[in-house]
């Protein structure tokens, strides 16, 4: 008689609708910007880390591989919507519609914003998910704090340095929009700025990531080291 067949985690799902919905409204909430400490800069900012609180929790609990996939998932879920938002503001407005600019102000996407993004989205949820599976394995799962935020400090840092530069200076260059090239002080100032506050908000989160883990690992009685794990980012298999 063959084994019988180890059950389905019974989390793995909402995690990843947590994960995609945080990518999919970080995109959505980006052109709204709001005072910090006299400092603007866009909402998109506290939804997105959390991402990669859930990426980090992803690999924690469920491993590379689980992890792997579910970052194709979002890069498909938010490539998906980023063209529908894109035909969409294409569209010939209807006679009687007259917040065209209003829609093209929140969902009009340049091509260039977009490409950056989702590149810088794919390295560094990968690099952030690699540090930690590493990390895990190399503290035999102690620190869990090391982890989550190590791994936010390389993968949030990756995402940083590609999407600024490529999306606000080499492909708005490359491809002649030059309503799109910031100064270089400018650049600079928003990448490191906007880059702090990220990891920030991984060391303000820190406990809760701690109170889903555990709880998650009791619950689905598995905690994955990822000895042998293939970590090719293009093999999808376990």
């Amino acid at each position: 008689m063959s084994e019988p067949a180890a059950p389905a985690p019974r989390y793995l799902d909402v995690i990843t609708a947590i994960f995609i919905t945080a990518l999919l409204t970080s995109n959505l909430v980006a052109a709204k910007t709001t005072l910090l400490f006299g400092f603007t800069i866009g909402v998109g900012v506290f939804v997105f880390p959390v991402s990669y609180i859930f990426g980090d929790v992803l690999t924690e609990v469920y491993g590379y591989a689980a992890s792997r996939r579910v970052i194709w998932l979002g890069f498909g879920a938010v490539a998906l919507a980023s063209l529908v938002f894109v035909l969409a503001d294409l569209a010939p407005a209807a006679p009687g519609f007259r917040h065209q600019p209003a829609f093209h102000a929140i969902l009009g996407q340049s091509p260039y914003v977009l490409a950056a993004s989702l590149g810088a989205y794919w390295a560094g949820e990968f690099c952030n998910s690699y540090v930690l599976a590493r990390l895990k394995i190399r503290s035999r799962g102690r620190h869990l704090w090391l982890r989550t935020i190590g791994s936010t400090v390389v993968g949030e840092g990756v995402d940083s340095l590609l999407f600024y530069p490529l999306a606000f200076l080499a492909l708005p260059t490359l491809f002649g929009f030059a309503e799109g090239i910031w100064p270089s002080g400018l650049l600079a100032e928003v990448m490191i700025g906007n880059y702090l506050l990220k990891v920030l908000v991984e060391v303000v989160f820190t406990p809760v990531t701690y109170l889903v883990v555990r709880g998650l690992k009791r619950a689905e009685g598995i905690d994955v080291y990822d000895h042998g794990t293939d970590f090719n980012p293009f093999v999808l298999k376990a």
